[in-house]
């Protein structure tokens, strides 16, 4: 469909967090989605969740797809997609909520710009779920060589039209910080990615998620650099300590 726009999101050990995420989905007021929820292996009651909500609302918008075994977000939604049917795909993982006119707002947007790939504004949240008033504004612009240094694109923000980006391009490498290395490989393919700085998202911060390990974190970036980007010690430095300074600055 033309106007369809596939929702991705990984799902493993959610239970506490798939039932909100379900609701924010079904509150867009752009209704022409659909709904992949990449089941990776999941240990708790988080696919129980997902049937009791299927069989309530009986939306057929919403598709539960099992992975073999657990592989990872990176696979979980390469899985997705492969299997998404439409035009547009946007990325939200399993803890994170949407306003109700996210994907509204930025469709309007990405074509407004005329662009393949777009990102927005966000808001930290509690693990509750409330913003805490810290927001991230987004550039409206970003190329390969701003991104390097600038890595403000949140996964749960982006949209790409796959009639502008090949889907193989958007298939995410299987390694640590999979997805801020897919965002360098498209632009480094020569895109722009366009930023929408509106506030449209919550990023719920566990206390016991990866990205919350400031030490690991740091590791990721820089690995990304050395190994992904193959960028050599020198120029590896320059746009870490630039990433790291921004980084410090959205979280305080």
């Amino acid at each position: 469909m033309d106007e369809l726009v596939s929702i991705i999101v990984p799902v493993y050990n959610v239970e506490k967090y798939i039932t909100e995420t379900l609701d924010c989905v079904e509150a867009q007021t752009w209704p022409g989605w659909e709904l992949l929820l990449v089941e990776d292996g999941s240990r708790d009651e988080t696919v129980e969740k997902i049937r009791d909500y299927l069989e309530q609302r009986k939306d057929p918008r919403i598709r539960l797809i099992y992975q073999p075994s657990n592989g990872g977000a990176a696979r979980a939604r390469n899985r997705g997609l492969q299997e998404a049917k439409g035009r547009y795909i946007a990325y939200l993982d399993a803890d994170d909520l949407w306003v109700p006119e996210k994907l509204e707002r930025e469709l309007a947007f990405l074509k407004e710009k005329n662009a393949a790939f777009v990102f927005t504004g966000y808001e930290f949240a509690d693990e509750s779920g409330r913003g805490t008033g810290k927001v991230v504004h987004v550039p409206g612009t970003l190329n390969y060589r701003q991104a390097l240094s600038n890595t403000t694109i949140f996964t749960t923000t982006v949209m790409f039209d796959t009639e502008k980006i090949d889907r193989k391009l958007l298939e995410m490498p299987v390694m640590k910080s999979e997805d801020t290395a897919l965002w360098f490989r498209v632009l480094r393919s020569g895109y722009t990615a366009y930023g929408l700085d509106e506030n449209l998202v919550r990023y719920r911060r566990s206390g016991k998620s990866l990205s919350s390990n400031k030490v690991e974190a740091l590791r990721r970036i820089w690995n990304l650099y050395r190994q992904a980007e193959g960028l050599n010690p020198i120029r590896s430095a320059y746009h870490f300590c630039f990433w790291a300074i921004r980084a410090v600055k959205r979280r305080v």
